[in-house]
């Protein structure tokens, strides 16, 4: 028997709050849930202390969308070649050659501020290499998911898997404001870099007895990437899921770099409630979680989309427009049980859709249409901050995200999110439990 197939989970779970957390009966997910809570939330420790610590050293919106551009963009670059890494090598190894770099490079950041090292290009030079080594890692990281659960809980573990990362996006911003205000920005980078022990832990302690069929031959990176652009343009459900999954990060990503501008210049708060603002995408994510997970397989896939990405787009206009700080972590709230229902429904999508031997490089490219587009969001919206205020940007990012929506019904693409198999051109997907 699969160590991803344990005889008590042969029962039917009825949906509801004990089928929300179905996955954790399965050991070595639970493993992996556990030690990626962790590590990610001393990613958003750091992730949080990052456009905090440009902001105070050069008091410009620009540059905080700067840097979240160097450590996106760099990610995005290396994704495609993560996706290889992750059909043509052991998943398990890749993702603890990343996560010990990754560790590597908080401790980096950790010396140079207890250095004295106060450079705003230092700090983005090593927050950029941070984004390579988790380039190489978003194939793995996603794939893995499937060798660790059977196919039919494959949505509840990739809500989980998204839980666990808004939790994370939740706890770590909150304890980033309590490290920053009491002990400074040199601790929190040191927070980060710990971390990773947890998930480098969990990793070594799994069993995993499934053997995943590799692809063979020469690694041929941009044969690879023509190739899933191919198969990605072939299937209709997948190619919405990357439509959607680059407007989320285009409009609404760059939200959280700019939550310290609205903190300081438009609410007027001091470091902790800075702190429970940037919390609150990742709390209403987690408030999320248990209707996405306990009774997301009762509703169509497009029409947890949609809902979600209304819910989504008016949450940010609120949160934009909010007379105080308050109001504005409401708003916050909504964004982020609405982020939370898109990428664990969209994820589900291509997981169920794709082929195992395409599976890393889809996920991968699926993944690089929020690194590369978030960047790039970043960027545009830290500019028009400068220009027009984050208020009206914010707002026009909330109410043009809708739009994407309405794009969507009026091509009729929505409806191929519940397709059981990529294309009817293509082989379906086999079960990875089998």
């Amino acid at each position: 028997m699969s160590s991803a197939e344990p005889a008590e989970v042969e029962e039917e779970v009825r949906p509801g709050l004990r089928a929300a957390v179905a996955a954790f009966r399965y050991r070595n997910f639970a493993l992996f849930w556990s030690g990626a809570l962790v590590s990610n939330t001393g990613g958003w420790v750091q992730n949080v202390t990052v456009p905090y610590v440009i902001f105070q050293l050069t008091d410009s919106a620009a540059w905080v969308g700067f840097a979240s551009f160097s450590l996106l963009i760099t990610a995005s670059i290396l994704g495609p070649v993560g996706g290889t890494l992750a059909d043509r090598f052991d998943r398990r190894r890749v993702l603890l050659v990343t996560s010990t770099a990754q560790a590597a490079v908080a401790m980096g950041l950790w010396l140079m501020w207890s250095a004295g090292v106060r450079s705003p290009g230092a700090i983005v030079a090593l927050a950029a290499t941070s984004g390579v080594f988790a380039g190489l890692m978003i194939g793995s990281w996603q794939a893995f998911v499937s060798e660790l659960v059977p196919r039919e809980a494959l949505l509840n573990a990739v809500t989980l898997n998204s839980a666990q990362f808004n939790a994370a996006r939740a706890f770590g911003p909150a304890i980033g404001g309590v490290v920053l205000a009491l002990v400074g920005p040199g601790w929190a980078f040191f927070v980060n870099g710990i971390s990773f022990v947890a998930v480098i832990g969990a990793l070594l302690a799994m069993r995993l007895d499934r053997v995943v069929a590799k692809a063979v031959g020469k690694m041929r990176i941009v044969a690879d990437f023509r190739e899933t652009i191919r198969y990605v343009r072939a299937a209709p459900g997948i190619r919405t899921c990357v439509i959607v999954v680059a407007a989320l990060g285009f409009f609404e990503s760059p939200v959280f770099q700019l939550v310290v501008v609205f903190a300081e210049d438009v609410f007027v708060v001091d470091t902790w409630v800075f702190g429970v603002l940037s919390a609150a995408l990742g709390i209403g994510a987690i408030l999320g979680t248990p209707f996405v997970a306990g009774w997301g397989g009762e509703f169509r896939r497009q029409t947890l989309v949609a809902g979600a990405i209304l819910l989504t787009g008016t949450s940010m206009t609120m949160f934009a427009l909010a007379p105080n700080a308050y109001i504005g972590f409401v708003g916050l709230l909504g964004v982020g049980a609405g982020y939370l229902a898109i990428a664990s429904s969209l994820n589900t999508t291509i997981q169920i859709q794709v082929e195992e031997r395409m599976r890393g490089k889809v996920l991968a490219f699926y993944v690089l249409g929020i690194t590369l587009c978030a960047p790039i969001g970043s960027l545009v919206q830290g500019a028009l901050a400068e220009v027009i205020g984050p208020r009206a940007t914010v707002a026009t990012a909330g109410v043009a995200f809708v739009g994407v929506l309405v794009l969507l019904r009026a091509r009729g693409s929505l409806p191929h999110l519940d397709d059981e198999h990529a294309s009817p051109l293509l082989d379906p997907a086999p079960d990875p439990t089998a």
